[in-house]
């Protein structure tokens, strides 16, 4: 399993199905951006996204979009504020910011943002 860290420097792909966004990594979600939307509400019963968490695999799905290559522009990315599975969450040097890039033919890109990018904090 790789770790946040692992998938950003090995540029591990991402994918991306319809509504649904797989990660290489298990981690903790503190906050999904997309579009407009603020997500922060990760519970069994939220309305905006589901997670799953499955072996060597996190997959978010995202209940208000039908098609995220539809939905998410070429010029926008999904943000995360994540920490890994195992680290204190309440260590701010833990949490990670990051943004996933949707491509061509169902792959993603994910990368570390660098501290122009905005997150409504």
């Amino acid at each position: 399993m790789n770790t946040i860290d692992e998938s950003i420097k090995n540029n591990s792909p991402c994918l991306y199905y319809g509504n649904r966004l797989i990660l290489p990594f298990h981690a903790h979600f503190l906050k999904v951006i997309i579009e407009d939307d603020i997500l922060t509400d990760f519970s069994s019963s939220s309305k905006g996204i589901n997670i799953k968490e499955e072996d060597d695999f996190t997959s978010l799905y995202f209940l208000d979009f039908e098609d995220l290559k539809n939905s998410v522009s070429k010029y926008e990315s999904i943000k995360l504020i994540v920490v890994d599975k195992g680290k204190n969450i309440f260590d701010i040097d833990n949490h990670r910011k990051v943004a996933v890039y949707l491509e061509e033919k169902h792959k993603a890109r994910i990368e570390e943002t660098d501290e122009d990018i905005l997150f409504i904090e």
